[in-house]
Formats: structure tokens, C-alpha cells, sequence
């Protein structure tokens, strides 16, 4: 069964949606099964695919509302192994509809339930909030995946993001983890980068990915093209960056399916002693 991975940083501006789709494709091309779902009013995860979230028929919206199921939402991508739930500024309504609805916070967990067997990973691109959206993408979420811009006001909001990690554990989602905080939009020229990085590490400690991804004019560009960086500028810093830390992301799940597997025969031999 796959793993549910929210992308999230209530702060705008911190490369969330290019995380979510750069992430999301490099894995597809790596050959893993991926499902990306765009829970961002905004739709740019799903213009960043290249769908036109102008056409849709269904998206995210109806799963959100009842409506229709996922299965009947999803969407092949021109990128092999790359499925999509997308996304239009219907959804900007769905936290007034969704007010006085039942079970109204796990709505996207139930919905993804029916096709988390089918996929690798399944990455969720959350609003710049910490609204009901972004609330259902957490429950419904195995980890979080928070990107961090290198800038003056980088850490402002992650503080209260952490609280309400810690809510949702303790009410909702008591599985919920920090999968990894992975340093964005850096800017080397500067010693307020590296300022930056030294606080965002010191806070984090050993949650903060080592690849960090620069500030780059291709990255900025791709979207507008419908395409993620490997795609449309396989040879610039940013893919080479989004590359190196898909390795790293990789890596991760392996050492932590090993670390898993070891406290699960742990917990067997201590219950047959």
C-alpha cells in the first residue's frame, strides 16, 4: 500500500507546488507509481502537469464534496506513471460547504482509501493555510513534507504548523510524522542563506534533508509550460537539484522500511518470549 504524503507550509512563496510536481515526476520517471493530488484552490500543481484546470469536467472539488469518487477524478499526465487529481478554483468554496458537513475532516482520507493500494506514493499539494483543506490533507496523510524558503522570514509560521501537527496527532492522525524539511529557493551569493540554513537545521536537527535547492530561473519558468524541470531543462542546476534530493528521498524510505522491519521482529521475538 502506498505512502500518503502531504506537501505543506501554511507560508506562501516556499516552493511547495514545485516541490509537489518536480517530486512527484522525478519519482515517475525513477518508475515509481505516482498519484499526485492538487488540494490547492490555486490549481498550479495542475497546470504544472500540463492539464488545463479551465476544461476540467471533475476535480478534487467533487471527492472533497461527496460528489464523485476519486477513481472517477483521476487523470493521466503525459508523464509515465504520473496520475493526477486536479484541481480548479471551484475548490476555493469547499471550506463554507464543507462547515456543518459530517465527518468533515476525513473526508480526502476516506476518498484516498480507495486507491492507495494502486500507487507508490500518493503526494498531496495543501493550500497556504491551515484551513479545513489543509486540515483534511494532514489526516489523511501518513507524513509532511514541509518546504522551507532561505529567507528572512523562513521559519515565521512553521512554529504554529508544528502545533497543529501536534493536535492532529493527538486527536485525529496519532500516526502522523515530520517525513523531512527540504531547504528551497536558496541563494548562495548571500550570508543570509547560509544565516538561514544554520537556523532552520539548529531548529529541525536531523529532519532537514542535506540536498537544497537553489533559486533558478528554469525552475520559475517550467510551469508556465506545463511541464516539471526535468522535462523541460534536464541539464539546468534545478533539475540536477530535484534529482539529487529524489536519491535522498529514496534512501530515507528505505532506511526506514529497515528500521521498521527491525522493531517489528523485535516486538515478535519480545511476544514469544
Amino acid at each position: 500500500m502506498g505512502k500518503s504524503i502531504s506537501i505543506c507550509n501554511q507560508k506562501g512563496g516556499t516552493g511547495k507546488t514545485t516541490t509537489a510536481v518536480n517530486l512527484s515526476a522525478c519519482l515517475s520517471l525513477a518508475g515509481k507509481k505516482i498519484l499526485l493530488i492538487d488540494a490547492d484552490p490555486q490549481g498550479n500543481a495542475t497546470s504544472g502537469v500540463g492539464i488545463n484546470k479551465n476544461t476540467l469536467e471533475k476535480s478534487v472539488y467533487e471527492v472533497f464534496l461527496g460528489r464523485s469518487s476519486i477513481q472517477e477524478c483521476l487523470l493521466e499526465t503525459k508523464i509515465k506513471n504520473l496520475d493526477i487529481v486536479p484541481c480548479n478554483i471551484n475548490l476555493t468554496g469547499a471550506e463554507i460547504e464543507l462547515v456543518g458537513a459530517l465527518s468533515r475532516e476525513t473526508r480526502l482520507k476516506r476518498a484516498i482509501s480507495f486507491v492507495k493500494e494502486n500507487y507508490d506514493f500518493i503526494f498531496i499539494d495543501s493550500p497556504p493555510s491551515l484551513g479545513l483543506l489543509t486540515l483534511n490533507a494532514l489526516v489523511a496523510s501518513d507524513s509532511i513534507l514541509i518546504p522551507i524558503q532561505c529567507e528572512f522570514y523562513a521559519l515565521e509560521g512553521v512554529s504554529q504548523l508544528i502545533n497543529t501537527i501536534g493536535l492532529i496527532k493527538e486527536n485525529l492522525n496519532p500516526d502522523l510524522s515530520i517525513e523531512g524539511v527540504l531547504l528551497t529557493m536558496a541563494d548562495f551569493r548571500t550570508n543570509l542563506t547560509t544565516e538561514v540554513i544554520l537556523e532552520i537545521k539548529n531548529y529541525f536537527k536531523n529532519r532537514v534533508y542535506n540536498t537544497i535547492i537553489p533559486r533558478n530561473i528554469k525552475l520559475s519558468e517550467a510551469p508556465s509550460f506545463g511541464q516539471p524541470i526535468s522535462l523541460y531543462d534536464k541539464n539546468s542546476i534545478g533539475a540536477k537539484k530535484y534529482d539529487e534530493f529524489v536519491t535522498e528521498f529514496l534512501r530515507n524510505q528505505l532506511s526506514n522500511n529497515i528500521l521498521s522491519d527491525k522493531n517489528e521482529l523485535r516486538e515478535k521475538e519480545t511476544m514469544a518470549t
